[in-house]
């Protein structure tokens, strides 16, 4: 019995060292991959509704609203202080800002991408 035992137990140590004497090394990329096209395409401008500001102070609030009505408008209004207006016109300028800041970066990507096709070009 110990005889078998020694035995399978040599034949287990053996499998194992000459298994692992098989692997074979990995070799490292050494060509550089090229870089795809990238397919964006500039976002066109929306196209924006025209709007009709209308200054309503309480000297010209009466014929304002006389107005409205004379032409079937409903006198609905959403008024802002002028401090609000303010912080209005300073959103919209960070939304401007965030979007040449978004166009900047797909310039970028756009540039890096596309720079070997330049390349080839000249």
């Amino acid at each position: 019995m110990k005889l078998i035992q020694s035995v399978l137990v040599s034949l287990i140590l053996f499998t194992f060292l000459t298994s692992c004497s098989g692997v074979k090394k990995l070799e490292i990329f050494k060509t550089e991959v090229e870089r795809e096209h990238l397919n964006l395409e500039n976002t066109p401008a929306p196209k924006l509704e025209e709007l009709n500001w209308l200054i309503i102070t309480s000297d010209n609030a009466e014929e304002v609203m006389q107005k409205l009505k004379d032409q079937n408008i409903d006198p609905v209004l959403f008024g802002l202080t002028d401090e609000e207006y303010e912080k209005l016109a300073i959103n919209f300028a960070q939304i401007r800002a965030y979007i040449i800041q978004q166009n900047a970066i797909l310039e970028t990507y756009r540039d890096y991408y596309e720079e070997n096709e330049k390349e080839k070009k000249k």
